[in-house]
């Protein structure tokens, strides 16, 4: 069975979906009250709409066929004044849609966004993330435009058909039938090109969808496009994508700019049928006047202007349904990892970590650790070493519980990590990782991340790992503002920050995941002096290529294709002769 998948930006959606609807609804719910006085706006909009061509023949009839300038004054002031009230009920009406729409929409990405922060990162391993943002953006900002352009003003479009077609038969039916007629050909006009229009609106949506993707790929890894010299490759690709793009909107234009010309064609067609249809009345019927008829003209053109914009309001529609098609199929995906419902409790870790014949796979098709077991005692520091590959980070992602294992059990001070609240679990380990990531904001917001702590213990951080003397050297120091994933810092100096980070919140258990190894030998020296005195105490996981920073080291764990192959320290390992010797001889095979 074929599941539906976020993944797919080319679903068309029905211009109705009874479901779909009901949950935008939904969301429109708390806005009732204004959504009611934008539709009682839009009632007395188009009934006042249908006075003016009355007012512009009794002008006509009773005041300028009778000589009554005075009564053509009056008739004219009526017109200006309801003209005015016409225009102001419409901007109080476009305000409360407007409003309503980027309610909904602000409310749709709250729930998306908080919706994605409690997925696993299996999840977002699957998923890409310029999808994911298009999902929050792109597809989000589709359903305001069903509130804004779509549900409310199809329901106003829909009552000006309605009152138009009420005061035309009222006033004449012959006349109004005449231009009834025109209808059935704007049937199948629309129906010819709704099809087009649907195919070409997706069309868009896929080039858009691949030049976004382009550009979010290039444009942040433009180091590597810069430094392999690749500019010239990538304008040639760009240009591909672009050239589609341009070609998607073209076609739309196109067929716009020939469905636009037959409406007002049929328009015209209508104009002249009620023309030659009103003159052979003038002519043989004394009750029929030069003011209904030119009442019917204005009839005419309003008569249209609503079924132009239904045709419009279809495609709307049609992508809004795609949108909150996808948008809810995100919403439905729920990978993130449960707490339990009554979870252990807990003051203060001691921080022993047992790992019991775990095995685990990031697919169902690989597995990365197999029957891994090994003891880690409070205030203990172990090392964790191996080739590429050899699962040493996964350990950490799971001690984290980023993931949950496929088997086996995973235990902090005796308790299994699925049975903690893991808001608790991660407050009490601190995950350093080589690749580091900043936000934009400030170098204290960066060490922070938005908890309380005060100018003290931001300092002593910074202080603690040698981030002050960078730091210090700054124009604004703790406040200097960070630019997109700090781009105007060194590896080092970022390095230091997210240790900084870490260390603030004094963490009972510590995994450095390769944390050193973008920090230069000097500063690394520091570093080395600094987390001495901070390990002392403090169990802690040292995940490391280079054998040199972990010679120390209480334990070292050797793995090797998933498995743990030897455990012990440096020396020990040394003896064996084994997998760790060989790492070693590697490293160090050119010192004589």
């Amino acid at each position: 069975m074929r599941h539906p998948s976020i993944h797919e930006e080319d679903r068309l959606g029905r211009v109705y979906d009874h479901k779909l609807v009901s949950r935008l609804l939904a969301y429109v719910r708390p806005y009732k009250f204004k959504v009611f006085i934008s539709i009682v706006l839009l009632l007395l909009i188009a009934g006042l709409e249908q006075l003016l061509p009355y007012l512009t023949k009794v002008g006509i009839d009773d005041y300028i066929g009778q000589g009554d300038f005075s009564g053509l004054l009056r008739i004219a002031a009526v017109y200006i004044v309801i003209s005015l009230g016409l225009s102001s009920m419409k901007i109080a009406q476009v305000l409360l849609t407007g409003w309503v729409g980027e309610k909904v929409m602000f409310d749709i990405r709250e729930q998306v966004f908080s919706h994605l922060q409690a997925q696993s990162l299996r999840f977002f391993d699957r998923n890409p993330i310029g999808r994911l943002v298009t999902r929050t953006t792109n597809d989000v900002q589709t359903l305001s435009e069903i509130f804004t352009s779509g549900i409310v003003v199809v329901f106003g479009d829909i009552i000006t058909l309605v009152g138009i077609v009420t005061a035309m038969m009222i006033m004449n039916v012959q006349l109004a039938l005449v231009a009834l007629l025109i209808i059935p050909l704007i049937a199948i006009v629309t129906f010819f090109f709704r099809f087009r229009l649907r195919d070409a609106f997706r069309d868009v949506r896929l080039k858009v969808a691949a030049i976004n993707s382009f550009l979010q790929e290039h444009l942040a890894g433009m180091r590597i496009v810069q430094l392999f010299n690749n500019e010239s490759r990538a304008d040639t690709s760009f240009s591909v994508v672009n050239a589609e793009t341009k070609n998607a909107h073209l076609r739309t234009v196109a067929l716009f700019s020939i469905f636009f010309p037959i409406m007002e064609f049929l328009g015209a067609l209508t104009t002249a049928s009620i023309l030659v249809r009103g003159g052979f009345l003038i002519l043989s019927d004394e009750a029929f006047t030069l003011g209904i008829l030119i009442a019917f003209f204005q009839y005419t053109e309003r008569f249209f202007r609503p079924i132009r914009d239904l045709s419009e309001k279809y495609n709307i529609f049609q992508a809004g349904m795609a949108s909150a098609e996808r948008v809810f199929s995100l919403l439905d995906k729920d990978e993130g990892l449960k707490d339990p419902v009554n979870p252990t409790a807990c003051d203060e870790l001691n921080g022993s970590i047992k790992f019991q014949d775990v095995n685990f796979g990031y697919s169902e098709e690989k597995t990365v650790l197999n029957n891994i077991s090994f003891n880690v005692h409070p205030g203990e520091t172990v090392a964790i070493v191996g080739a590429t590959g050899a699962g040493k980070s996964t350990i950490a992602n799971l001690l984290a519980r980023f993931y949950d294992v496929n088997s086996g059990s995973i235990l902090v001070d005796g308790v299994d990590v699925r049975g903690w609240c893991r808001c608790e679990l991660r407050k009490q380990i601190c995950y350093v990782q080589q690749d580091v990531t900043l936000f934009k904001g400030t170098i204290r917001d960066n060490i922070t991340l938005g908890d309380t702590f005060t100018d003290e213990q931001v300092n002593h951080a910074a202080r603690t790992v040698h981030a002050d003397q960078f730091i210090e050297d700054l124009p604004d120091k703790y406040d200097e503002l960070v630019m997109e994933r700090g781009a105007t810092l060194s590896s080092g100096q970022r390095q230091l920050l997210s240790f900084a980070r870490a260390l603030i919140r004094d963490p009972k258990v510590l995994v450095l995941d390769e944390a050193t190894s973008a920090i230069d030998p000097e500063t690394e020296a520091l570093i080395q002096d600094a987390l001495e005195k901070l390990l002392k105490g403090r169990t802690s996981l040292i995940i490391a290529h280079r054998l040199a920073t972990i010679r120390k080291a209480d334990k070292i764990i050797v793995m090797h294709k998933g498995q743990v192959r030897e455990e012990g320290t440096h020396e020990e390992l040394l003896k064996l002769k084994g997998f760790y010797h060989r790492l070693y001889q590697l490293q160090y095979h050119h010192v004589a």
